[in-house]
């Protein structure tokens, strides 16, 4: 049993694309459904799946490369808002990470959505991650 399942979820993505593997596979949740389906329309991973297991359903995650160079897309995949010290924000205060080149996983009232459209819907909430 681990204590921060969305830490989790980032580090196994995190360590595959360090390892240069092409699918990963992680233990399903609500909330890591929809930070995977984030991430695809984001186009930081080619595609991912979900399986139903009678214990515990999974997510395979298929990773994203650069063609020319082979680097991962993700870049730096970041946990903000940890168990011990939640990180709140108002919609006015929504944190715009690398100048607007990279997302902020928000989970709102409206629920999980990026930086800009919790923007958009003017809503805050709580900052999951950060990728870029």
């Amino acid at each position: 049993m681990y204590t921060d399942p969305i830490a989790d979820y980032l580090t196994r993505i995190r360590n595959a694309a360090n390892a240069g593997l092409r699918v990963v596979e992680i233990p399903a949740s609500n909330l890591k459904k929809e930070m995977t389906k984030i991430l695809f329309d984001q186009g930081y991973i080619l595609s991912y799946k979900f399986e139903e297991n009678k214990v515990q359903d999974s997510i395979k995650i298929a990773l994203k490369y650069d063609k020319i160079s082979k680097q991962s897309v993700i870049r730096k995949i970041e946990r903000i808002s940890k168990p011990g010290l939640r990180k709140y924000v108002s919609a006015s205060e929504l944190p715009r990470v690398l100048n607007g080149l990279g997302i902020a996983i928000v989970s709102t009232s409206k629920g999980v959505m990026t930086n800009k459209k919790a923007q958009q819907e003017n809503v805050g909430g709580e900052v999951l991650c950060y990728v870029y």
